[in-house]
């Protein structure tokens, strides 16, 4: 499929808050892509098929991930959203012939993070914690450091995610902090050489 095709077929699939939404991800993907050094292209797409499994139910998440041997663990079996990121991997290729794995991998972890994130993974998650109609406590902060500082930004958004998750009792999944722990890590070894 090509990117009008793709758009339209979203266009239908997702409501329209989810779909403004996902126009401003892309925007934000492309921004950041360029001043990273990324592949502007690349994260444009990852950007527009980030959320294309959003839609689907609790049920079509887990069913769904059965089906494609996507690991369910109990976090994600007690709240399948989270399952979203793998899922929406797996129907960028099956539906819309998505076959760049850094694309597909950065759609598998814009939910929760993950360890070893590469550039793109971190634009997708950071893009879509930070484009323009997001609105909550410190998104301000966090969209003035992605201006210079990708990993330092993305941090702050597993951070405040964590928080966030913490503070509303909700499930968090361990990916967020191995993704959180392993960024500090990696600048920190950075800032020792």
């Amino acid at each position: 499929m090509n990117w009008t095709d793709i758009e339209a077929d979203l266009k239908k699939r997702l409501t329209p808050k989810r779909f403004r939404h996902t126009m401003n991800v892309i925007e934000a993907a492309e921004k950041l892509a360029r001043t990273f050094g990324c592949d502007p292209e690349q994260a444009r797409l990852a950007a527009l098929l980030h959320d294309c499994a959003k839609n689907l139910t609790d049920g079509q998440q887990l069913d769904y991930a059965k089906q494609h041997q996507i690991k369910i663990d109990r976090v994600s079996q007690n709240d399948p959203q989270l399952l979203h990121g793998p899922v929406g991997a797996v129907l960028a290729k099956e539906r819309y012939g998505v076959t760049d794995a850094a694309i597909q991998n950065a759609i598998s972890c814009h939910t929760t993070g993950c360890q070893h994130m590469s550039t793109l993974d971190k634009i997708i998650y950071l893009a879509d914690f930070i484009e323009q109609d997001r609105s909550f406590p410190g998104v301000e902060t966090i969209r003035g450091i992605a201006e210079t500082d990708l990993d330092g930004a993305t941090i702050m958004a597993l951070t405040n995610c964590i928080c966030h998750v913490a503070q509303t009792g909700a499930l968090l999944h361990k990916r967020t902090i191995d993704a959180r722990n392993d960024l500090i890590i990696k600048t920190k070894n950075l800032k020792l050489k």
